[in-house]
């Protein structure tokens, strides 16, 4: 594997604590000793279930459920998920799809579930015996997610669930989804609910396995008549839209992180290959256009990490919902390293774009970052509307 260097400066930010340089200190020496890239990806979801087993043997899934469920923390701490994300996806995107996930598909069982579900969840999911799924996205509905159709019945002791999500990571390989359905308590996303459904539940079927650049398990999943106990209901019936958007919160800040980490691993690499590469008798890295290139990327990196880490220590310090700060890193970060991963491209050049080579497989990684839990446009949408809140409140 290439060597890869970062500069680990940002880690004296005032952000972090003593145990956040601890971690990443070692999540990095993990990920030097177990993450080669060698997933075969005609089996990408034995791939993914590898990857729950040795992510769970090495303790780090322990980081996205609470201390009493056999987490690290009493709370999730944001700034831990982070510097996880972006430790995994400089060293590989598969590892990072799947350590997120298990984070994203617990999340809202962590906020909003019964002291049961959390018992019968949360604790197979930091060992690795529960692989998580959260199913939110519809084919129609998209991003307006109060558009949602898929529906789940009052049947008294139970919900009867109808409808079909789509774009759902780990898909086909989960062992249960989060899933949010319209209960019908009010109009829009005031009659949303969340609840947790079991992967073995009679009439849930697996309709479609979508494949996408970089590989990952996605599916399109059907509900018919699938029957749900009112026990797995994540919070009162009609909270789901606050239940999904409190989890996205938190995971968002961790979106950018993982966009960060692959912006440092391209970095990195583009640096090298300066070094490397000789161009007019001299090393690329003596070509002015070159240098602008390295130091507008070395700027993106700088304010993404900027963003994610105020995000998560605002999440972790201040006990409020950071729906601005995480739109806001989310937003930068992704598209950010879009553009630092191209700038690597034209510097490696005709190698950029071969198969097999690390900066080919960020550029089709990172795309799809700017796209889930929530398009770079809809994170403008969000971060206007907050600025005309906060605008409004102080008049």
């Amino acid at each position: 594997m290439t060597k890869i260097i970062v500069d680990k400066t940002y880690l004296e930010w005032p952000f972090f604590e003593e145990h956040h340089r601890t971690l990443a200190v070692n999540i990095d020496l993990w990920c030097q000793a177990n993450l080669t890239n060698t997933h075969n990806h005609l089996d990408i979801d034995k791939a993914c279930k590898d990857l729950v087993s040795k992510l769970a043997d090495g303790g780090w899934l322990r980081y996205v459920v609470p201390k009493a469920y056999g987490g690290i923390f009493d709370d999730i701490d944001v700034r831990s998920l982070c510097l996880i994300r972006e430790t995994l996806a400089r060293y590989d995107g598969l590892a990072d799809f799947v350590f997120a996930m298990q984070g994203l598909g617990s999340g809202t069982i962590t906020l909003f579930g019964s002291t049961k579900v959390k018992e019968e969840y949360l604790r197979d999911v930091a060992t690795g015996k529960k692989i998580a799924a959260f199913a939110l996205t519809e084919l129609e509905s998209g991003s307006d997610v109060a558009n949602m159709t898929s529906a789940a019945k009052n049947m008294g002791d139970y919900y009867l669930v109808n409808g079909t999500k789509t774009y759902i990571s780990n898909g086909g390989i989960a062992d249960y989804y989060v899933l949010f359905v319209r209960t019908g308590e009010a109009a829009g996303a005031k009659g949303l609910s969340a609840m947790v459904l079991d992967a073995n539940t009679k009439g849930l079927k697996i309709t479609e396995r979508i494949e996408v650049i970089a590989p990952h398990p996605l599916a399109t999943i059907k509900f018919d008549n699938c029957k749900i106990p009112k026990e797995k209901l994540l919070g009162p019936a009609g909270s789901g839209f606050k239940a999904s958007m409190a989890t996205l919160d938190i995971f968002r800040s961790t979106v950018g992180a993982a966009a960060l980490g692959f912006a440092r691993r391209a970095l990195s690499d583009a640096v090298a290959r300066t070094q490397d590469r000789h161009l007019f008798g001299a090393p690329l890295n003596e070509l002015q256009l070159v240098q602008g290139m390295l130091a507008e990327s070395a700027v993106d990196v700088d304010t993404s990490a900027l963003l994610i880490y105020r995000a998560a220590w605002t999440s972790d310090t201040k006990e409020r919902r950071v729906t601005r700060e995480a739109a806001m890193a989310k937003m930068h970060a992704t598209e950010t390293a879009q553009t630092v991963i191209d700038k690597a491209m034209q510097i490696f050049g005709g190698m950029g774009v071969v198969k097999g080579i690390k900066v080919e497989e960020l550029y089709r990684e990172v795309r799809a970052l700017r796209i889930y839990e929530g398009a770079t446009e809809v994170q403008k949408v969000i971060i206007a509307k907050q600025l005309l809140k906060t605008h409004k409140d102080l008049n």
